[in-house]
């Protein structure tokens, strides 16, 4: 774990380490995802079946292709009363939140007369990502699925590896309460392929969403174009803003629930306090041992793990703007929060307050959690229902309009040397 002070004269450039770090896999997989690609685009099922008897150790043929409706709706009513009711919850905030993002159709007219607008539509198939190893979380089916449906996409697919043939069930009542149209046993870059150009028993989709490991996620990079997706997305990271109020144990905690899903992870606490940055250190090495989740933790947050001392909370803003978080927790007084999230200009997400952990928002809140990860939050937002939809202008002109604006584009074309441009406008105009 780095501890970094921000009145010291190497901090500048230390801390330029730390913004540059990269913390994705150092393997080049590009080479071998792009062999899968064209396997797949060539071969089909034929190669989905072979990657899947390579890779998760079990055969499609034998064991079945899909998953059904039915055996969702079973792993649904299989669970017990207070998970059921948790993922119902989750998926009543989800789908609210998401409702409140559909965009408005626009239809007006302008000074000219002319009509102007733009339509949107949702894309007709969407194609979700689900992991079935580390990171099998039925919260991700639910951010996935619900913002597609409530764009109104009228076919959703979801593609999840079943390692050895077994699924897990909360995956599949997550599906369930979804409303997922099709499930299939395959995961990898092979399932990404096999969404983007379809097979036999397949047919392909619109857009990929949903998280994945180094070969997923570079899959999604080399076909975007042919399919459109939600984001590459790397390692998960949080960036704490707490000042010595705080309960350490608790802002450790809070540094640890990034910590625990990887070993590239990233976890960073600000602070204006020297001692409290203490306490939060000897928290965090006292919490590690007591979960699960240890090895992953201890790994993550010795490698990546960051606490920086500042001269004011302000003055780790311009600091965290840099580093660009996924998650970024203002963990001070309500009033302070506000003061400090109106000059945050790049993260993924933003949890004010000292009761709103972010381990909240991976599940019942109802804000998305794909978010944009590496920094990417400098340019690019969380999932959200317009991922799965597409705008449409339109125009129409009468001759009044076109009077009044097609000698400008007449101009413009003779202008850029496209004679038939201004031919198409000229001969409209009396």
């Amino acid at each position: 774990m780095r501890r970094l002070d921000a009145s010291t004269p190497g901090f500048a450039a230390a801390f330029d380490a730390l913004v540059n770090d990269r913390r994705e896999s150092a393997s080049d997989v590009s080479a071998d995802v792009a062999a899968i690609i064209a396997r797949v685009k060539a071969e089909g099922d034929a190669a989905l079946a072979d990657y899947t008897a390579k890779f998760d150790r079990f055969d499609l043929d034998a064991s079945g292709w899909s998953i059904s409706k039915d055996e969702c709706a079973a792993a649904y009513d299989a669970l017990a009363p207070e998970l059921r009711d948790a993922l119902n919850l989750a998926a009543a905030r989800i789908r609210a939140y998401h409702a409140a993002q559909l965009p408005e159709n626009r239809d007006y007219r302008d000074d000219s007369g002319a009509r102007l607008g733009a339509r949107w539509n949702a894309v007709d198939a969407a194609g979700v990502y689900v992991p079935g190893g580390r990171a099998a979380y039925p919260s991700s089916v639910l951010m996935n699925i619900l913002p597609a449906k409530v764009a109104g996409v009228e076919r959703i697919v979801m593609m999840t590896p079943t390692p050895g043939g077994e699924t897990n069930p909360v995956v599949m009542a997550a599906a369930h309460l979804g409303g997922v149209d099709e499930i299939w046993r395959v995961g990898g870059a092979q399932a990404v392929a096999a969404l983007a150009y379809g097979t036999g028993r397949i047919a392909p989709v619109d857009v990929v969403t949903g998280p994945g490991n180094a070969w997923v996620a570079e899959a999604k990079r080399q076909l975007y174009g042919v399919v459109g997706i939600d984001m590459v997305a790397g390692p998960s990271e949080i960036v704490v803003i707490a000042d010595a109020q705080n309960d350490a144990r608790r802002i450790a905690a809070d540094l640890l629930s990034q910590a625990e899903h990887d070993p590239t992870s990233q976890s960073i606490l600000f602070t204006d306090d020297a001692a409290f940055a203490d306490a939060v250190a000897d928290a965090v090495d006292a919490i590690i041992p007591t979960l699960s989740t240890a090895a992953t933790m201890r790994e993550s947050w010795d490698a990546n793990g960051a606490i920086i001392v500042v001269p004011t909370l302000a003055d780790a803003i311009p600091l965290s703007d840099r580093l660009a978080p996924e998650h970024l927790e203002l963990a001070v007084d309500a009033v302070e929060a506000d003061t400090l999230f109106a000059k945050v200009r790049h993260a993924g997400s933003v949890f004010l307050g000292r009761h709103t952990p972010e381990a909240i928002g991976d599940y019942v809140a109802g804000p998305n959690h794909v978010l944009p990860t590496g920094r990417r939050a400098r340019f690019s937002s969380g999932l959200s229902v317009t991922d799965f939809m597409k705008r449409t202008s339109f125009l129409a002109l009468d001759e009044a309009s076109l009077a009044a604006i097609g000698p400008a584009a007449v101009a413009l074309a003779e202008a850029e040397g496209l004679p038939a441009h201004a031919l198409s406008v000229s001969q409209r105009l009396s």
